[in-house]
């Protein structure tokens, strides 16, 4: 039986010393591929050979821990801000209008200005237009009343008036119809009920006609009462846009404020541009049409001297010079 033992020890003797011999370099080897995990990982006990080796197994996955972490400094944390402040810059220039002209301007503006501007621009246009209208219609009408005038003051009589006038229209040839017809419905009534009647058909005609020529000049002072409050109201509405503008975009740098502030300022321009040449038109206007209704009143005042001196011939016994153009073609061919 020791016999046995011995052989038996002897046969396994050669097969112990190899598992040692394989089982030495494992540990250097597992150092030499993985130098960071040789600190971390326990020195291995040579006593027993199974987890021996098995060691390179954990050695060959330690790597790869170390290459997963290395992208991790890449991260684009540092980068997510830049992302950011160009976009919101871009939105907010996106809303800022490239053309500050101002029709640029005028495209830009919010619907309730854009309204207010289109209505001062058409009563600039009216005021405009009243003008040119105007203009011609006083410088014809108060050159014809200036020659009818010299005619009336060069008359000896009203045979001679209405010879020199003649049936024309106009403020002066219906005075002259109206003194005849009065002269004709009255006959020989007392002269100064005649005058009195006269005078007061005269009188109608001169407020007609001064009426007439004033026609559009009240549209004048409307327009310039009114135009510079009405481009007020677009301002106050277009401020308090900019306003709400400021608040949304949280900012208060310039470029971000003025472009709606000019937009507001502009509705206040146009109103100004239509209400001052409205007032200085409608002064203009005044002064010509008081100078009319002077004319108006030297006119009249012509005629009822012209009146005057015939129904004084007519009291005399010269009854030619008070009766109309009908009754003296009848006395005539009696």
């Amino acid at each position: 039986m020791p016999t046995l033992r011995r052989r038996s020890l002897r046969s396994r003797l050669p097969a112990l010393l190899a598992a040692l011999v394989l089982a030495l370099p494992a540990p250097a080897l597992a150092q030499e591929t993985a130098p960071p995990a040789a600190t971390a990982a326990p020195t291995p006990t040579p006593a027993t050979p199974t987890p021996e080796l098995f060691a390179p197994a954990p050695a060959a996955q330690s790597p790869a821990p170390v290459t997963q972490a290395a992208p991790q400094p890449a991260a684009p944390t540092p980068e997510a801000p830049h992302d950011v402040t160009p976009t919101d810059d871009a939105a907010v220039n996106a809303t800022l209008p490239h053309d500050l002209s101002p029709w640029g301007m005028f495209m830009a503006a919010d619907w309730i200005v854009k309204g207010v501007m289109i209505g001062l621009a058409f009563a600039s246009v009216v005021t405009w237009t009243v003008w040119l209208a105007k203009s011609l219609e006083l410088l014809v009408v108060t050159g014809k009343l200036r020659r009818q005038l010299r005619i009336l003051l060069g008359s000896a009589s009203l045979d001679a008036a209405r010879a020199g006038i003649g049936d024309v229209s106009g403020a002066t040839g219906a005075m002259v119809r109206t003194t005849d017809l009065e002269l004709g419905r009255s006959g020989a009534l007392p002269a100064e009920g005649i005058k009195e009647r006269v005078a007061i058909s005269l009188s109608r005609i001169e407020a007609a006609a001064g009426r007439r020529i004033t026609r559009g000049t009240g549209l004048l002072a409307t327009i310039g009462a009114t135009a510079p409050f009405v481009g007020l109201f677009g301002t106050v509405w277009g401020i308090m846009n900019s306003f709400i503008g400021i608040s949304k975009a949280q900012t208060t740098n310039l470029a971000v404020v003025a472009p709606g502030i000019a937009e507001a300022l502009l509705a206040t321009a146009i109103g100004l541009v239509a209400a001052i040449p409205a007032v200085v038109i409608y002064n203009h206007f005044t002064r010509q049409v008081l100078g009319y209704r002077a004319l108006l009143g030297d006119a009249s005042a012509e005629m009822l001297r012209l009146l005057s001196r015939d129904l004084d011939r007519r009291d005399a016994g010269q009854h030619d010079y008070a009766q109309p153009p009908t009754k003296r073609v009848r006395a005539a061919a009696e």
